[in-house]
């Protein structure tokens, strides 16, 4: 995030250095300096949308680790939550590469996804 902002930062900068003190009465100047001022606010209301959507991402990734570390009956999620947080897509490499291989089942007895070769459902504990 630290980066998208200092490239924004670094692409409006040109733009607010380049106006000077012009005549007020200059119609060429006045339509170039809302051009400005509108490629500025443009450039922060992508990089604010860019933040938010980059935040979003990474709550729904970590709570699909989450639930899915929990199914495949995995004691360290929280350990995995937080590889993921601080590594991004790549701890989710990791992640995939390392969890329990198998298919989700629904339980018979609260129906919630375990894999089908566990001995119980880490869920309810019944066989």
């Amino acid at each position: 995030m630290k980066r998208l902002f200092l490239l924004t930062l670094l692409c409006s900068t040109p733009n607010l250095l380049a106006q000077r003190a012009t005549p007020a009465s200059t119609p060429d100047l006045d339509a170039a300096g809302a051009a400005i001022g509108a490629g500025c606010c443009g450039s922060f209301l992508f990089m604010v949308f860019a933040m938010v959507a980059i935040f979003v991402l990474n709550v729904a990734l970590l709570i699909w680790v989450a639930r899915d570390a929990k199914n495949r009956g995995m004691d360290n999620s929280v350990m995995w939550m937080i590889l993921v947080f601080f590594t991004s897509l790549l701890g989710l490499i990791i992640y995939i590469f390392s969890r329990p291989q198998g298919d989700l089942v629904p339980c018979p007895t609260c129906n919630n996804k375990r894999l089908k070769v566990s001995a119980k459902c880490p869920h309810c504990g019944n066989p």
